[in-house]
């Protein structure tokens, strides 16, 4: 129930935040327009995203015949986390690196890098499936999706306005400017706010799962090191899919540092470390 009122107040808040800039840049013509273009998207995202990204990051499913310990260690997890068997991924990428989507625990999907199966040992593996399951179970798959296409119907009537004006020209071309920045900017902070939240809250639930907050702070601490020094060209290509990854995936080229979707890794491990020290039923 919380999953679904947390949706459900960051799409009236994303929604608004597009109906205003509609209004700003046309009226009660471009509101409805606004609306329209922002209803169209999350539709569509709510059915095809998973599909979407996965195929954008070039994720090959994977089952128990061709990936065996990947997904026995995933369906162990998920058994552990009380949920459905999701879909196992994985990508061709040396970046160590993992996330997950779906519309909800029955329809959901791991992916994880190739990277990450080699470059990590099996308990951080299986510490990072823990968080990306917490994600899961949270419904925050959803959100992040709702975010995103709420993020880009924003981009693209300020694209718009670039391109044809404010209503009437009344904006202004310094108000035309300022909206087309402002815009994605604002859009930007809420997924900011969002994703950020939502990483300290699948860190614990994923220690919990994996029963070791002290694998997944290694695992976090590993992952950063090599995200810092190794490209994920999809992630590059697709800089708006970075907020789904366990690591920011573009730590490479620093696109993001300024307003990044993901709290400090060293904050994100004092937790874990901290949750390890006072927590009596961990091994």
């Amino acid at each position: 129930m919380q999953g679904y009122l947390r949706t459900a107040m960051l799409m009236a808040a994303m929604t608004a935040l597009v109906g205003v800039f509609g209004l700003l840049l046309g009226g009660e013509t471009g509101l409805v327009i606004a609306l329209l273009i922002a209803a169209g998207m999350n539709l569509f995202a709510y059915w095809n995203s998973d599909r979407m990204v996965l195929r954008m990051h070039g994720a090959q499913e994977v089952d128990a015949r061709t990936s065996p310990d990947l997904y026995r260690m995933v369906a162990d997890l998920a058994g552990r986390a009380g949920l459905p068997m999701p879909r196992v991924y994985l990508m061709d990428t040396d970046q160590p690196n993992a996330f997950a989507t779906g519309r909800n625990p029955q329809n959901a999907a791991v992916a994880v890098t190739s990277g990450l199966l080699r470059r990590l040992n099996s308990e951080e593996v299986a510490a990072v499936i823990a968080h990306e399951l917490a994600h899961i179970r949270n419904r925050d798959t959803l959100i992040m999706t709702i975010t995103a296409t709420l993020a880009g119907a924003i981009s693209i009537l300020t694209n718009f306005a670039f391109l044809f004006g404010g209503r009437d020209r009344q904006v202004g071309i310094i108000g035309l400017i300022a909206l087309v920045i402002l815009a994605p900017l604002a859009a930007g902070l809420v997924q900011m706010a969002i994703s950020r939240g939502r990483e300290y809250e699948a860190d614990r639930i994923g220690a919990e799962i994996c029963g070791r907050p002290d694998w997944l702070a290694s695992a976090l601490e590993r992952i950063q090191g090599f995200a810092s020094r190794i490209d994920n060209q999809s992630a590059e290509r697709n800089p708006a899919s970075a907020h789904m990854f366990i690591i920011n995936p573009l730590h490479a080229h620093a696109h993001d540092r300024l307003f990044s979707t993901h709290p400090s890794t060293a904050n994100r491990v004092a937790a874990l470390r901290a949750m390890m020290r006072q927590g009596s039923g961990f091994a």
